[in-house]
């Protein structure tokens, strides 16, 4: 496996991972679990993210190889995951059940699904099927660094927008959210139904 260094394919995979990711879309998420005094340790998030991003680069294939699954069908899965967190979004209803640990946000919702989610990594399957690997982990790392940044200043973006501000935010991420959602499930769909 050859590893080569290329400014267009880091840009590139960073601009796609940013838009699954959507870490300004998920800036309402983060502080209404702020509101709920759920603790979010932005390093801690950020390094596991980082780190099962990767780790699924390397491994996802061959995990999803081993239950028999297709990248297809894990991607609808993902769909189906973005398609719940989007309805919630939009109309400010709890569906996903926090059962992470009491008191901390970290991993459960943030880590997983919201960050390294399925989407996240039908993505990263995707993108290694085109670019070199050592780009694809120099852009999960520039992803990482907003991500941080985010989590660690998400109350200075909220004084910003101001309450108002960020209701409206939440409600056209979830309809962005949603719109990727669709079009992740419709695409998987049709390649799910002609392989049969």
């Amino acid at each position: 496996m050859s590893v080569y260094f290329s400014f267009k394919e880091i840009v590139s995979a960073f601009m796609v991972l940013f838009a699954v990711i959507d870490i300004l879309g998920a800036i309402p998420i983060i502080i209404s679990l702020r509101e709920k005094n759920q603790k979010i340790e932005a390093g801690k998030a950020a390094i596991i993210s980082f780190i099962l991003l990767v780790a699924f680069l390397f491994v996802g294939e061959a995990l999803l190889r081993l239950f028999n699954v297709d990248i297809s069908s894990f991607a609808v899965a993902g769909a189906l995951v973005l398609l719940v967190l989007a309805v919630e979004m939009i109309f400010g209803i709890e569906i996903f059940k926090n059962d992470g640990p009491c008191g901390s946000a970290t991993i459960v919702p943030l880590v997983f699904p919201l960050i390294a989610g399925a989407a996240s990594f039908t993505t990263l399957l995707s993108l290694r099927a085109e670019y070199n690997i050592l780009n694809i982990i120099i852009a999960v790392a520039m992803n990482m660094c907003v991500v941080y940044l985010v989590l660690k200043y998400v109350y200075y973006v909220e004084r910003i927008f101001g309450k108002s501000g960020v209701y409206v935010m939440r409600k056209m991420f979830g309809i962005i959210l949603l719109a990727i959602a669709v079009r992740l499930l419709m695409s998987n769909l049709a390649s799910l139904m002609g392989s049969f």
